[in-house]
Order: structure tokens, then sequence, then C-alpha cells
């Protein structure tokens, strides 16, 4: 009973009941109010305290925010971690997911479990383990730290996406590839990549966004290097002028707009790309 009031009497009805587009719309609120206070205490003039409603407003925030040079070497610094941290991701969980795809051996279950496994455990976790070996194999923190420390649970995003686009396409292509005279090469430019292209962009593009605002993992390995996320953690802990904080959210959540935008114009209309959907 309570079945059918929330999704509609008719059971083969494309028409949503009431009740499910009141919890709809109030999961939808319950998702995007915080973002809209992110952008009403960037202009607020009270710069030690959060008060609702703000005293007044201004854009003076704005110009100093874009003058401090520490907020763009954290954007930097962050930027190329989340890049080189995506490369390789694309690059393993792709090689990965295609052996676990195309190969049986002993211990296959056991190593896609070892793959999966960094993102399901909690981040400390992962953050003191890694910690832990780089000491014991004498490797100062860099940049470098950073990015493997990254990559470990980026990897796990790619591989689940390419992994199951695998699993939909048709090997009878590559097979009719391989007997009609192309090499390993032109079988994957013409048939394996178009296949996997929509699976790869999301992979990546939840790999950059996984590794762009990590903050847990990131302590442990990073030293004395400051990303983003440690940048805002730190103004947020200590205030100076909490409305900067606020100015860089908007000035990143405006950005991460265009990424979005691309990847749904050039995933649009890609499902029927030769053998997807099967």
């Amino acid at each position: 009973m309570l079945f059918s009031k929330i999704f509609g009497k008719k059971k083969y009805s494309r028409k949503a009941s009431w009740f499910l587009k009141i919890f709809a719309g109030a999961g939808i609120l319950f998702l995007h109010i915080p973002i809209l206070f992110i952008f009403l205490y960037a202009f607020t003039t009270e710069e030690k305290s959060y008060q609702f409603p703000p005293p007044d407003f201004t854009f003076k925030w704005f110009p100093i925010a874009f003058e401090r040079n520490d907020i763009w070497q954290a954007i930097q610094l962050s930027v190329e971690v989340a890049t080189f941290s995506t490369l390789i991701a694309l690059i393993l969980g792709t090689l990965a997911a295609a052996a676990v795809h195309k190969t049986k051996f002993f211990g296959r279950e056991i190593i896609s479990f070892a793959v999966i496994l960094p993102i399901a455990l909690p981040g400390i976790i992962t953050g003191i383990s890694l910690r832990s070996a780089f000491s014991l194999f004498d490797i100062p923190f860099s940049f470098y730290t950073i990015v493997i420390a990254h990559a470990t649970f980026c990897i796990v995003t790619v591989y689940n996406n390419v992994l199951a686009r695998f699993r939909r396409t048709s090997m009878t292509q590559v097979e009719a590839s391989m007997d009609l005279g192309a090499n390993s090469f032109t079988t994957f430019r013409y048939i394996i990549l178009p296949n996997i292209a929509t699976a790869l962009l999301a992979g990546g593009m939840l790999a950059f966004a996984l590794s762009f605002d990590e903050v847990i993992v990131t302590t442990f390995a990073a030293g004395q290097q400051t990303t983003l996320p440690i940048w805002m953690l730190t103004e947020l802990i200590r205030p100076r002028q909490r409305p900067v904080t606020n100015v860089v959210a908007v000035f990143i959540v405006l950005i991460t707009f265009i990424p979005i935008i691309g990847a749904y114009y050039l995933t649009r209309g890609t499902d029927d790309v030769m053998g997807g959907g099967k």
C-alpha cells in the first residue's frame, strides 16, 4: 500500500506520483542548499564568524582572494596532483580491467578484490599505511608521494567503469577485427577504445574529483606541502579572513561546471557507438 502511494497506483505508469515528486524535491534541496550558503557567505561583510542573515554584503573579498599567492599555489598543486593521479589511474585501471576481463588465471578474484580494496578502506587506514611504507623505504614526502597516495584509490574508479563497459562490449567485434588482419594497436584504436571511451571519461572525471578534494590521505602523504583542501581546512580552523575561503569555494564550484558540461556534450548519444549496450 505504501509503495503504491509512493510510486503510483498504476504499475507501469510513467507519470510520477506527487509523493515521489515531493521526496525528489526535498532531496535536491538537501543537496544544494549548503552550496547556496557558500555563495551567500562569499559576499558577507563579517570576516570572523558565520552570522545569519549576514549583516551586510560586499565584493571586497574577491580581489583579496585573487591577490593571495598561497591560494594560487594550493590550487596549482591540487590540479597537478589530480592530473597526474588521473593519468596513472586511467592507464593502470584500464590495464587491470582488461586483464581481469580477458583472461582467467589463478588468483584472479583475489587480484580484483585487491584493486577495489583501497576505495573501501577508511582514508585514515590508507594514509597510515602509505606513511609507514614511505618511511620504511626512506622516501621523502614530496609531490610524488601525494600522487602515489591519490593514485591508489583513483585506480578503482577507472577499473570499475572500464570493467563494467568491457562486460557490455561484444568480443565478436574484436575477433572479427583480428580475423581481417588488424593488429592489436589497430583493433584497440578502432574497436576497443570507442567502446570504452565514455567509461574512461566518466572514470577519469570521478578520479580527478576524488583526488582534487582529498584531505585525509593527503595529510599523511604531503609533508609540508599544502593542497587546496588542506589550505581551506587550515583557514577554517584558524580563520583570518573567513569569506576568502568561501570565495575560493565559489570559484571552484563555477570552474567545475566546465568539465561537467563538456562531458555531457562529449558523451551525448554515445550509447549506440560500436557495441555499446550489448
